[in-house]
């Protein structure tokens, strides 16, 4: 009962205020249509569309504003309270975020009545985390993550589309607009496509490589070394820690190929989930070399280019040098250690550990347990399979390799065009001719090993990178099942067809989960945060505050990457700009920024393991065959007593003034903590 009362409670605010919003005057305009132009009163400025341009005219309203049209944005400078939009436009069925210079953000949905006259309908902003919100409410109440995120999608396309209760017709609307809007348009991006494909096929590889009896070779061998539940949870931390360079592939390849490995030693699905989910990001966020790097550079970049103190310098050195401020990755990956070592565990995963030792139960109701076992059985090698360790591992190291192979040559191939629109002479689509001349495209020609391979895999294509990898581990493992007799082509391919059926639940959810991000981001969610917490403060404060806000907005967006983008070129200008009004010194400035810098990306994935909307998060429970709600139940107290100790450290490492000695201390006392509180609060769990 309660858990209905609560569901009603949120609906019933949710619809009270879209009642409410409708209602207030202030909040429905109308743009009365006229031959050459049409005018609308929004608050204190007026909007004027002319000959399909948009023109402000705001009694002393002086300098520069800014409107996103259905996320499109353009700045607008304002002289004598007018300012003009030179550029056409349609603002009806579209979202107008509006920012005057000196106003808050306001949300407009702009639609046409059959009148002909165009209406713009004010969405509160703070309507726009219900989306997220509802989801993951619901999904930790009901533990059902599909409805959970239809639901939350479905209350998105409400809100993006008006609010507009006048009509059953507009709410039916929004329930079929999940399909054909949200749905289509997050399955209409190649890069998610690419996600989905290689997920497949990493299924297919999984499930012939399981059937030729290559996984129960792997047990086989790997036994010799997991000889016990920790050491096999200490297998699985080290390979999560070697597949550093991309966390997709880290995910999926290590949670398939250890969860044989910890079945046998009752390790529960909920704790391989954990370690397999909180070694990928972390690793792949911190590493030199990852398909992360180019992405962080280039949203680095968008932001100290708006400072002039950094003119000559690179985001890859700015990068290294934010490193030690890093601590919830390096905390993270040290306090799975902590916690297989110690071999104490506390709150969900306390529980779990304890069910899958005591009773054998790795999942953790009855009914899944039973439909894996089942699932298990037809996976099991075939009558008379050599129980061969490569059989597994020679196309899980295809997978690795062609990876690496594929950051390198989309990388090539595209500093290779870069490099010839900067005029370089004598330069040829080789390897060696491209890496010879990388040069040109540091600001120091004569930049290191490493500043070059960062920018080579800063280039690089991983969705392509991937594509390669999986199709090349799924061809290698029937080349090799085929020519070791274990299994006819027939029943190779049906094989593979199998491990694609067991992909598909989660990649249902993973779907779900891009199409909420897409309300998230048209409803503009983290600007909404953003805003709302990015107010003046003492300098020494910003490390803590926007490790909050990123962590927030991750946690509502599911997305630590995009977490990134909007954060990285609104922080770093803004934390530089408050040092220099309080008079901070430019090199006590620099560490600070340098330590914001490192807080965003630590932060979003933070925010991201804490979320059950979030990508990875999602792919950590299908590669573990975990229930996903069970997954981050067991892992959200991990990550966030792990979260609160790097956000007191962060914030402590700069008010003494920072720089690596001081940054090593505090990381010292990190780790001290961490082992004190597990040692107190952690139970120990039986082998």
């Amino acid at each position: 009962m309660r858990n209905h009362s609560l569901l009603s409670f949120i609906l019933l605010l949710f619809f009270s205020t879209a009642l409410w919003s409708q209602q207030d005057t202030s909040s429905t305009i109308r743009i009365v249509p006229d031959e050459a132009r049409k005018q609308v009163r929004i608050q204190e400025y007026n909007l004027i569309v002319v000959d399909d341009d948009i023109v402000f005219n705001a009694s002393g309203l002086d300098g520069e504003g800014e409107i996103s049209i259905n996320g499109e944005s353009s700045t607008i400078d304002f002289t004598k309270g007018r300012g003009r939009l030179d550029r056409e436009v349609d603002v009806a069925g579209e979202l107008l975020l509006l920012h005057p210079p000196d106003g808050n953000y306001q949300l407009y949905h702009a639609s046409k009545r059959s009148s002909g006259s165009i209406r713009l309908r004010k969405i509160p902003m703070w309507l726009s985390i219900l989306p997220p919100l509802i989801a993951i409410v619901l999904a930790l109440i009901f533990k059902e993550v599909v409805v959970s995120l239809f639901v939350g999608i479905w209350v998105g396309a409400f809100i993006a589309g008006g609010m507009r209760l006048e009509s059953l017709y507009y709410f039916v609307l929004s329930f079929l607009q999940v399909i054909e809007k949200y749905i289509i348009g997050a399955l209409n991006d190649g890069g998610h496509l690419s996600v989905i494909i290689f997920s497949l096929l990493i299924g297919g590889m999984v499930a012939i490589i399981s059937r030729n009896g290559g996984m129960a070779g792997v047990v086989k061998s790997l036994s010799k070394y997991a000889r016990s539940p920790r050491s096999a949870q200490a297998i699985t931390w080290l390979l999560g820690v070697a597949i550093f360079f991309d966390d997709y592939a880290n995910t999926l390849i290590v949670g398939n190929t250890m969860r044989s490995v910890t079945d046998k030693f009752k390790i529960s699905r909920e704790k391989l989930a954990y370690i397999v989910d909180s070694t990928a990001a972390p690793v792949a966020a911190v590493a030199f070399i990852t398909t992360w790097i180019g992405a962080e550079l280039g949203y680095i970049d968008d932001g100290i280019s708006q400072i002039a103190a950094f003119e000559n310098t690179t985001p890859y050195s700015i990068f290294i040098s934010s490193l030690k401020y890093s601590y919830y990755p390096i905390l993270t990956l040290s306090f799975i250690l902590m916690v297989v070592y110690l071999k104490r565990d506390f709150g969900p995963m306390l529980k779990a550990e304890q069910r899958a030792r005591t009773t054998g139960k790795v999942s953790s109701t009855a009914s899944e347990v039973a439909g894996h076992e089942e699932e298990l059985e037809n996976l099991d090698p075939v009558p008379n399979a050599p129980l061969k360790w490569y059989n597994a591992v020679i196309p899980v190291m295809v997978v690795i390799l062609m990876t690496i192979f594929g950051l390198i040559d989309t990388g090539i191939s595209s500093c290779y065009s870069s490099l010839v629109d900067e005029g370089v002479s004598n330069l040829s689509a080789s390897w060696g001719s491209v890496w010879s001349n990388l040069g040109a495209l540091l600001p120091n020609p004569e930049g290191g090993f490493f500043m070059k391979l960062g920018v080579l895999i800063g280039a690089a294509d991983s969705y392509i990178a991937l594509l390669w990898a999986s199709l090349s581990g799924v061809l290698v493992a029937i080349i090799m099942t085929l020519s070791g007799r274990i299994m006819k082509l027939a029943d190779t391919i049906s094989t593979m067809a199998t491990g694609f059926k067991t992909m598909l639940p989660a990649l249902i959810i993973l779907t779900l989960a891009w199409s909420l991000a897409t309300t998230t981001e048209e409803l503009h969610t983290a600007t909404f945060l953003t805003s709302v917490l990015q107010d003046s403060i003492n300098p020494y404060l910003m490390p803590i505050l926007i490790f909050v806000l990123s962590a927030l907005i991750a946690f509502s967006t599911g997305s630590s990457w995009s977490t990134m983008a909007i954060l990285y070129p609104i922080a770093i200008p803004t934390t530089w700009a408050i040092c220099q009004a309080q008079g901070i010194s430019d090199g006590h400035s620099t560490e600070l920024l340098f330590n914001v810098i490192s807080v965003v990306l630590a932060a979003s994935v933070l925010g991201d393991h804490c979320s059950p909307i979030s990508d990875t998060t999602i792919l950590s429970s299908l590669a573990s065959n975990c229930n996903h709600i069970d997954h981050v139940r067991t892992q959200l107290p991990y990550a966030l007593v792990v979260g609160g100790v790097s956000a007191l450290a962060g914030g402590v490492s700069t008010a003494l003034g920072g720089g690596w000695l001081i940054c090593f201390i505090l990381l010292i006392v990190s780790l001290l903590s961490l082992f004190l509180f597990l040692w107190r609060f952690g139970t120990k769990v039986d082998e």
